[in-house]
């Protein structure tokens, strides 16, 4: 496969945000959740007054994976008082990292990984944090097999179904990257 780059969102992107986000959330979780819950957190989730107010917050941030000039994954990253759980300035939290389902496994979720591990670093902060479904292994490993150790639970709602989220962290003193 040729070069993935990574690009910055900006606000003329929001279109291509709104449906990368919904396809590569659809493809990840409809299979375990029913099309109600999906459809409902889909349109509130990735409304275009959402996105647009996402992408105006100064302490969030969006960056698409590309190849061959398409779209493949995208990335959120939230600072400071934008971050869901945690608060601190000594953290950063990866809100979302989403690729199509036709390049799982062709590096792009570790790029956009190292990308959130290069904007930690050059903030100086101590750690990135995040929530992964409890329900999905092939995320878990993936943090893992990166250096992310579960420290909590918390709830997502996605729909009208309430599911556990497992809170993960990197410290960055431990990454060679």
């Amino acid at each position: 496969m040729g070069e993935i780059y990574i690009q910055r969102v900006t606000k003329d992107d929001i279109y291509s945000l709104q449906k990368l986000g919904t396809q590569t959330f659809y493809e990840s979780f409809s299979a375990g959740n029913t099309e109600d819950n999906i459809s409902k957190y889909l349109e509130e989730g990735f409304s275009i007054n959402k996105l647009t107010d996402e992408l105006n917050n100064v302490n969030s941030e969006f960056y698409f994976a590309t190849f061959d000039n398409n779209i493949i994954g995208y990335l959120k990253l939230n600072f400071g008082q934008s971050q869901t759980e945690i608060k601190g300035d000594n953290s950063l939290e990866i809100e979302r990292i989403y690729v199509l389902k036709d390049y799982y496994g062709k590096n792009v979720g570790q790029l956009l990984l190292e990308q959130s591990i290069h904007i930690a670093r050059q903030k100086g902060l101590d750690f990135i944090w995040l929530g992964v479904w409890e329900e999905n292994p092939r995320a878990i490993h993936f943090y893992k097999k990166n250096g992310f150790v579960e420290f909590d639970k918390h709830i997502f709602k996605l729909g009208n179904d309430m599911q556990t989220d497992i809170m993960m962290k990197l410290k960055l003193q431990d990454v060679k990257v």
